[in-house]
């Protein structure tokens, strides 16, 4: 299994990295793509750390729609420096939010399209966080514009955490955008989330865990962790009546392709 995106770098779970990766390992997670982030700026250091470290470990570094407010010509240029890092293979999570609206939403859109433009410039793909506000599809509708304005995709991505609708799936399929499902799949009240998934294509679908945040059942309620990706798998593989173990290998695949890792 390939866990393709977990906050392992964050500074709640810095400090018990060698444990947690050495759970996923028992548990059969064979690679990881640590997001750096969701922090604030500096903390994107914890997950290139982490991938230089480590050989099934790799880093994605970026500033959240949370943290937009923060991106700065200083931001880029750490960015910059860190994607120069061999272990660093994506841009990201970056994208818009606006449920909480942490930042401004002009200064989300900002943050977005230099992100994208970065991407396209060092040529790596872009981890999108994307969520609406209450009862709209506005976020949805708005990211893909910024797509296709900004040419999001001649590098593609991954719109991580999906909780989106088919329509809206599939109009970042044809973007060149995989869909990353998290443990959110597995609640109870996600029935709608699992008729997406199940009606997905298989060869264009990731596993996540989304670290420390969205345990999966059943263990809602509680720090998450990469090992966990396996409920997310054995529910994806129930979707599609696969066994976990195909569609951990698949999802797995499809990681190392999109973030070009090479073969296992």
């Amino acid at each position: 299994m390939f866990d393709s995106h977990a906050h392992i770098g964050a500074p709640e779970l810095l400090a018990d990295a060698p444990d947690l990766l050495a759970r996923a390992r028992a548990a059969g997670v064979r690679g990881m793509l640590a997001v750096g982030a969701g922090y604030g700026v500096g903390a994107n250091a914890g997950a290139v750390m982490l991938a230089d470290e480590n050989a099934d470990v790799w880093a994605s570094v970026g500033v959240h729609p949370h943290d937009a407010s923060q991106w700065t010509p200083i931001a880029e240029t750490a960015l910059d420096g860190w994607l120069a890092h061999s272990r660093v293979v994506a841009v990201g999570e970056c994208g818009l939010d606006y449920w909480y609206e942490h930042s401004p939403r002009d200064e989300q859109r900002e943050a977005l399209r230099a992100q994208i433009a970065l991407a396209r410039r060092v040529g790596k793909p872009v981890v999108i966080h994307v969520r609406p506000s209450r009862g709209t599809r506005d976020a949805f509708e708005e990211i893909t514009r910024i797509f296709d304005e900004g040419g999001a995709e001649r590098v593609g991505g991954v719109i991580h955490c999906f909780t989106g609708d088919l329509p809206f799936a599939n109009d970042c399929l044809a973007r060149g955008f995989d869909i990353s499902f998290s443990g959110i799949l597995t609640f109870n009240n996600a029935a709608d989330l699992r008729a997406v998934a199940k009606a997905l294509p298989l060869d264009r679908l990731l596993v996540e865990t989304d670290a420390p945040l969205l345990a999966p059942v059943p263990h809602r309620g509680r720090r998450n962790e990469p090992a966990w990706v396996a409920h997310v798998v054995t529910c994806l593989a129930e979707l599609h009546e696969q066994t976990p173990e195909a569609i951990g290998a698949r999802t797995a695949d499809r990681a190392r392709a999109l973030f070009r890792l090479g073969a296992a």
